[in-house]
């Protein structure tokens, strides 16, 4: 195991290296001006010689490859360089803001893969029936819908037709403070939503690894010696059909992360994945890297967690083979 996790963490800096200088090329090549973006409407008045002093203000005016480097050597050492758009340092706008992230992405997949397993056990002991169809439509339906649809969707009926919850935002308006009670209800839709559009993956998996563990010969078996059907189920076929769904954690990690971004810029959840929209159409150079950074390193970090999963479920799977 600790070989295993020694090579996966030399693996990723190269990554993330190869990732931070993609960005800074992309960005680079963007035809979008970061300095008039900085000044605003001010920048349309302003001379030449202050958008000079601007753009040699903000780093802008040197190579790609010294300012990339720059940045990584600042990152080394905890600067993370300075935020155009937000006006204050970078580390500062991912403290205050990875928190709330981390929530809204953790209770959303949490409550994923719970909803989507249990459906998927339910569906699996049933096969064929008419919860096993109405199940697998509901999956199917939700894998094809886009995100913000959803999130669309359930603003206008949830809030604005029924008025049970807020549209958005973190508080309520006017409210200077952070409630637990806010919190909570501010939370339900965009969590609700998030863990919707990765529900179908977790249900149809388990549908069909249990489905598959029902049929084998030690299941078999175990219903031969007179197990009960609850026994046979919860110690023998869940177990064995849900060691697919492990790999499957690490590889939604990607989706999870796409999709918060699409729900906090629906429902103005003030996150690291607003942030990262704000960063990109104002090419906020060292903001937009410091949070694909931390993107690419959840996915990482996502794959080698689902592999420790398996290798501990499976016994006959070698860590350092």
């Amino acid at each position: 195991m600790a070989r295993m996790t020694g090579r996966r963490l030399l693996f990723a800096v190269p990554v993330l290296l190869a990732v931070t200088f993609a960005v800074f090329a992309v960005a680079d090549a963007s035809p979008f001006d970061p300095v008039k973006a900085y000044a605003g409407t001010a920048g349309l008045t302003a001379s030449q010689e202050n958008l000079d002093q601007l753009r040699a203000n903000l780093g802008v005016d040197q190579p790609l490859a010294v300012r990339w480097w720059e940045w990584i050597t600042g990152a080394l050492t905890g600067d993370l360089g300075h935020s155009a758009v937000m006006r204050q340092p970078v580390a500062d706008v991912i403290a205050e803001r990875i928190g709330w992230s981390v929530l809204l992405a953790a209770l959303a997949f949490a409550a994923a893969v719970l909803a989507g397993t249990a459906l998927g056990v339910l569906a699996a002991r049933r096969r064929g029936s008419l919860l096993d169809r109405a199940v697998t439509s509901l999956a199917y339906t939700l894998e094809a819908a886009p995100i913000f649809w959803l999130g669309l969707l359930a603003v206008w009926f949830f809030a604005l037709q029924l008025g049970w919850l807020p549209a958005g935002g973190l508080t309520d308006t006017g409210s200077s403070t952070v409630t637990a009670g806010q919190l909570t209800t501010h939370l339900i839709l965009p969590a609700g939503v998030l863990a919707a559009s990765q529900l179908p993956w977790f249900a149809l998996y388990v549908r069909q690894g249990v489905g598959d563990a029902l049929d084998e010969d030690p299941v078999r078996g175990a219903r031969a010696r007179g197990l009960s059907e609850r026994t046979v189920l919860l110690g023998h076929a869940l177990r064995s059909g849900l060691l697919p769904v492990l790999t499957l954690i690490g590889s939604r990690v990607p989706e999870l992360i796409t999709g918060a971004l699409l729900v906090e810029t629906v429902f103005s959840w003030p996150g690291i994945a607003a942030a990262t929209v704000q960063a990109a159409t104002a090419v906020d150079f060292p903001l937009l890297a410091a949070t694909t950074v931390l993107a690419t390193a959840a996915v990482l970090l996502g794959n080698l967690f689902a592999d420790l999963l398996y290798g501990l479920a499976d016994p006959r799977v070698g860590f350092d083979g």
